[in-house]
């Protein structure tokens, strides 16, 4: 039984625009690095600036005490996993690396301005990044194989 063609005027093409081979030229790769980065530990330093909740059950804000050895470290750390997420995403599709950079470094960032972590704390943040970065990036690799593997299969028969 044949299914019927789609009648949608929007083109395949536009379905999974954000999952596609990000190549291009190594300046490229660093700026969208930088400013994702640097968005990133914005935004979660401008969350840092108030309390969602009463003050009992919400994330506290910023604690005080020094504030730029978190930034520079986050900076550092979105920096680190942006290399990661970048490398893949030129190899491979990737689905949303821009996103998965951004919540990490985010959500990192406003942590760390909330309760301000001893560096070894800080660390656990950064690897727990690292390791969603490292899965989301592992969950990318597998698709495109399984995709090289079914047109491999397809060319022989």
């Amino acid at each position: 039984m044949d299914l019927p063609e789609t009648t949608n005027s929007v083109g395949t093409e536009d379905e999974h625009e954000d999952e596609r081979v990000r190549s291009g030229p190594l300046w490229r790769h660093a700026l969208w690095a930088a400013l994702v980065t640097a968005a990133g530990v914005t935004v979660g330093w401008l969350g840092a600036l108030f309390r969602i909740g009463p003050e009992e059950y919400g994330l506290p804000p910023a604690a005080p005490g020094a504030l730029w050895p978190y930034l520079l470290a986050w900076a550092v750390i979105g920096l680190g996993l942006s290399a990661i997420l970048r490398f893949v995403a030129a190899n491979v599709p990737v689905y949303s690396p821009s996103e998965v950079l951004l919540g990490t470094v985010m959500i990192g960032t406003r942590l760390s301005l909330g309760w301000r972590p001893e560096p070894l704390e800080v660390a656990g943040l950064a690897a727990a990044a690292l390791l969603l970065v490292t899965v989301w990036c592992a969950v990318a690799l597998r698709g495109a194989a399984v995709v090289r593997r079914s047109k491999d299969a397809s060319g022989v028969a």
